[in-house]
């Protein structure tokens, strides 16, 4: 029957156990309860017998030999208790043991718990009755439902065995750097989880590897207040036409175009090393070049080599539209949209003064660089080669936002399969992926 009941396997609600204590006490059976909450009997029958609770008479306590059926015609009680000037107090340890013993003790047992539904709502001698009591109530039901619901959840669900072996697999990934997000997308299938199962395992210590060494669990410190309002950049003839309004027109009158996203990542010192990043949107395709200076010069110095590298034709082909920020060191747009030789090879456009979020997956990716270079480390021992390493496992991370896929994967289908190569890229397996400073520390 409890199989052909729609939502009989629903749990009940403290509404459902309201309306079950009003029809005890209008002496409903089971079956009408029941049928109008759309359970089968049988768990109306459960709910009640779990929940009830016994309750003695708050100005009448009697002894447990008072229970029994021959308590008024006994005489063995009044010879036992006949020295006792107090009245009857029920914690007589002779009583006590004369019930045990008696061999003519037979307990009282009052006909309505002997049968459905055991308890004594809707009792019209509930109020005259001395005898020990059970009622159903609604709210310390829900509690108690709510007490069991919540312990059936805690702790780790888990055998010993099976917690070793989650710890072999996870602590040595998260040690390396991977994320979580990284670790699910290759090993989904072996982990018996879910993610956040898995967070509130590292909140509890019980692997090798701890929260400090999640890249994300650790929060940032809280920005620092500018004394002084920021100011606009007095000289916007670089944004002439080059807005993010602006960009997004053209990218609606022309939505096949690809769009690139460029910014650079700045060492310890601004006149220092930096690095200049290229995201091809499609794919989340990042390239990094290292520049010996964050000029405007060193920027168009490695858009002429990158497009020398990969030829002109490929180059309008996958960086038409190339989006940035208003730093000083992109605001000779006119250099970067041309070759020297002045043949159009890209369009720039600018977001909006300290809206950053406009280029948000650049944005994102720079969380990469920064678990393997921190801020305010200097950058003056890296090459070029240590940025295509780490460019090559950065792009080798899988992400959710790419749904479990790494940029690599999805840069097989959408890109030419020669920029990576050019780049000097490589894919790295999901088990080798490191994003800690311990990959380019033997640069330093």
């Amino acid at each position: 029957m409890s199989r052909k009941i729609k939502g009989n396997g629903k749990h009940l609600t403290f509404s459902d156990r309201v309306y079950i204590e009003q029809e005890l006490m209008q002496k409903s059976s089971l079956r009408d309860i029941a049928s109008v909450l759309g359970k089968d009997p049988s768990t109306i029958a459960k709910e009640i017998r779990l929940h009830s609770e016994a309750v003695l008479h708050s100005t009448y306590r009697r002894p447990k030999c008072s229970l029994c059926r021959h308590f008024r015609k006994c005489r063995d009680t009044l010879l036992i208790c006949s020295g006792c000037q107090r009245p009857c107090c029920g914690n007589c340890k002779t009583n006590l043991e004369l019930s045990r013993n008696c061999k003519d003790y037979d307990p009282f047992v009052c006909a309505r718990l002997a049968k459905s539904p055991h308890v004594c709502n809707g009792c019209d001698l509930r109020n005259t009755c001395h005898e020990a009591k059970k009622y159903y109530h609604a709210k310390p039901a829900q509690k108690a439902y709510e007490e069991t619901l919540s312990s059936s959840r805690s702790g780790i669900n888990m055998t010993p065995e099976e917690l070793q072996e989650l710890n072999g697999l996870i602590s040595p990934l998260v040690l390396r750097g991977q994320p979580l997000s990284h670790i699910f997308a290759v090993h989904g299938d072996e982990i018996p989880v879910c993610r956040r199962t898995l967070y509130n395992y590292f909140d509890r210590s019980v692997f090798q590897a701890r929260n400090i060494d999640l890249p994300r669990r650790v929060r940032y410190k809280k920005r620092k207040k500018r004394p002084e309002p920021r100011r606009k950049d007095v000289e916007q003839a670089y944004r002439n036409r080059r807005t993010f309004l602006d960009f997004q027109k053209y990218t609606a009158a022309f939505p096949d175009l690809g769009v690139v996203e460029m910014d650079t990542v700045k060492g310890s010192r601004s006149s220092g090393k930096c690095l200049l990043t290229l995201l091809i949107r499609s794919c989340s395709f990042m390239i990094i070049i290292l520049l010996p200076d964050c000029t405007q010069r060193s920027v168009i110095n490695a858009i002429n080599g990158l497009c020398d590298t990969m030829g002109i034709r490929m180059f309008k082909k996958y960086f038409p539209v190339i989006l940035t920020d208003n730093g000083p060191e992109f605001k000779s747009p006119w250099e970067i949209e041309r070759t020297e030789s002045g043949t159009a090879r890209t369009k720039v456009f600018y977001c909006d003064p300290y809206v950053s979020n406009q280029k948000a997956r650049l944005e994102k990716n720079h969380e990469y660089i920064r678990y393997v270079i921190p801020k305010g480390r200097s950058m003056y021992g890296y090459t070029q080669e240590d940025m295509n390493l780490l460019a090559s496992h950065i792009n080798s991370t899988a992400r959710d936002s790419l749904n479990g896929a790494s940029p690599f994967d999805l840069a097989e289908l959408l890109i030419d399969k020669k920029i990576p190569l050019l780049t000097g890229q490589h894919k790295v397996s999901p088990d080798s992926v490191m994003l800690k400073p311990a990959l380019l520390n033997h640069r330093d």
